[in-house]
């Protein structure tokens, strides 16, 4: 079989494969005349989700229309992967028992680079934004995204570069979609929401605030009417709702690509894009999905909560972020894609085999993350821990790394446990120094910045914006060394943005240190360190 809509419609040897249960071309005519969906980010994470929830709408009915794909950072995605395949995915979902689900999703109808180079394909994007029937746009651009700025406080150069030229000739993403905003303005006005559904805290906000700067940057150079920056800020016009989005969409598997080839399925060939994106015609997931989006759609929007999207107020998708990030879901993780990088593990699912990393974060979860967890109402934090601890994580199925998960820990460790050591200094029955795996973790973050694996041997971090400023600042400390770290360590803990508070103010410190100098003492010490703390 071929990932084409005319090996699909031939129907031949697709057995075993969900397929579209839709008019795909009546949908297609659709969208283009009257689209309600444009989603950016075409990546992975939006094939096997959002592309597949817009699906299920289809398949059941309850819309008549699909979503326009663009990209706006990676155009060999458009061109090596969406074209080729008639903007087809095959979405392969790797259960926990071991069975696997094979759907073609169609829910694309069209896929165009976010780019002025190509006219046919800009034309696309500018009659969708000025149509008033557009009610809602989506990103999953990852949160590195959104940011304008270095971690020096400075513009980056691409966008003072576009600043200061019209914007009708901007060349970086969110200038280009500003400026699509400001065209739907000056046609018609029309409300229009724009949902940021990448894996970060207040991502609308995010969303909302690199915008607002575009957009005043540009009113500033002639390009923008002054009185374009009231409809960006009228949320009766323009609503920039927060979400929290959660599915572990790991990079295209190997063994996936077999099972694939054994049906029969030829276009199982994955590529790695000059922006070195992994890709492939197919993608490999979990089961488990979750969507909360703050239900604020001023132009309408597409049924989602039937293909199981929860909607609700801007304090409830709070607390369900707080609720993952801080103590169900992200710091387990953290704590085992460390562990693991140190330890030599390659696979996540395989560090549940082992008793000491099981126990650390049942420990991390339970112990310590339930009794500060911010219940959201909607889904209960012990029912999802349990998910993440018994059927998520140790799916064998589900090709996750700890190398992946330990990309850009730096911007992790204040949110996924400098939150949880907050509430314990806060509460009035909790006690901060009964918290053991906590600080167990930012030691191994330490000795992970290192480097050096439990061995001795030398290991290349993931990629992390403070690397390059951290690692100088361990480069005292030898391998094998022992005695009192404190003053070395004292100007790493002390840094709230990495941390989320001063370590050294608390009583976590002295374990911290105890902890990274005897896992730095020698060879196996990681190993031991962990399952002393964990067996205590």
């Amino acid at each position: 079989m071929k990932l084409t809509l005319e090996d699909m419609r031939k129907g031949q040897g697709w057995d075993g494969y969900r397929l579209p249960a839709f008019d795909y071309d009546s949908v297609k005519k659709n969208t283009m005349e009257r689209p309600r969906w444009v989603h950016f980010g075409s990546g992975n994470i939006f094939r096997i989700f959002p592309a597949k929830l817009c699906q299920r709408l289809l398949d059941a009915g309850q819309t008549d229309t699909g979503i326009i794909a663009g990209e706006g950072f990676d155009g060999e995605i458009i061109d090596r992967i969406y074209k080729p395949h008639d903007n087809l995915t095959l979405a392969v979902t790797l259960k926990a028992d071991g069975s696997i689900e094979k759907e073609v999703i169609a829910s694309v109808t069209e896929a165009v680079k976010c780019s002025r180079e190509d006219e046919a394909e800009w034309n696309i994007l500018l009659r969708a934004f000025t149509n008033p029937s557009l009610q809602m746009v989506s990103f999953t651009i990852t949160e590195k995204g959104y940011a304008l700025y270095n971690p020096s406080g400075e513009l980056f150069s691409f966008y003072a570069e576009d600043f200061r030229k019209p914007a009708a000739e901007s060349s970086v993403f969110l200038c280009s979609l500003t400026y699509l905003i400001y065209r739907r303005w000056k046609e018609n006005q029309a409300p229009l929401a724009l949902v940021s559904m990448d894996n970060c805290s207040h991502n609308g906000d995010k969303l909302k605030a690199a915008v607002m700067t575009i957009a005043k940057a540009y009113v500033d150079n002639g390009s923008f009417e002054p009185a374009y920056l009231d409809y960006l800020q009228d949320e009766s016009k323009i609503s920039f709702p927060i979400s929290m989005i959660d599915k572990i969409t790991p990079r295209p598997d190997e063994s996936v690509r077999k099972m694939l080839e054994a049906d029969g399925f030829e276009d199982s060939e994955p590529i790695i894009t000059s922006k070195h994106t992994y890709i492939a015609p197919f993608v490999n997931a979990e089961e488990a999905e979750y969507l909360v989006i703050e239900d604020k759609f001023p132009a309408g929007r597409p049924a989602l909560e039937k293909a199981g999207v929860y909607f609700c107020d801007r304090e409830t998708v709070d607390k369900v972020e707080r609720m993952k990030v801080t103590t169900c879901l992200n710091p387990l993780h953290t704590a085992l894609a460390l562990s693991g990088c140190l330890l030599g593990y390659t696979l996540i699912s395989r560090e549940m085999q082992d008793e000491d990393l099981s126990k650390m974060v049942h420990i991390l979860g339970y112990r310590e993350g339930l009794p500060v967890v911010t219940d959201p109402g909607i889904i209960k934090p012990k029912a999802f821990i349990d998910e993440v601890l018994e059927k998520r994580i140790p799916n064998p199925f589900m090709p996750d790394t700890p190398q992946r998960i330990a990309t850009d820990t730096s911007q992790k460790l204040s949110i996924r446990f400098g939150e949880t050591i907050k509430s314990y200094l806060a509460s009035d029955s909790l006690d901060v120094k009964s918290l053991k795996v906590v600080p167990l973790v930012y030691a191994l973050y330490l000795r992970y910045l290192m480097a050096i694996d439990d061995e001795g041997n030398s290991f290349t971090l993931s990629p992390d914006p403070m690397t390059e400023t951290l690692q100088p600042m361990l480069s005292s400390v030898t391998f094998g060394d022992s005695g009192d770290f404190s003053k070395v360590l004292a100007p790493l803990l002390s840094n709230e943005k990495i941390f989320g508070l001063d370590v050294t103010k608390t009583d976590l410190y002295p374990v911290v240190v105890a902890d990274f100098a005897r896992m730095v003492s020698g060879k196996g010490m990681v190993r031991a360190t962990i399952h002393d703390v964990v067996n205590s």
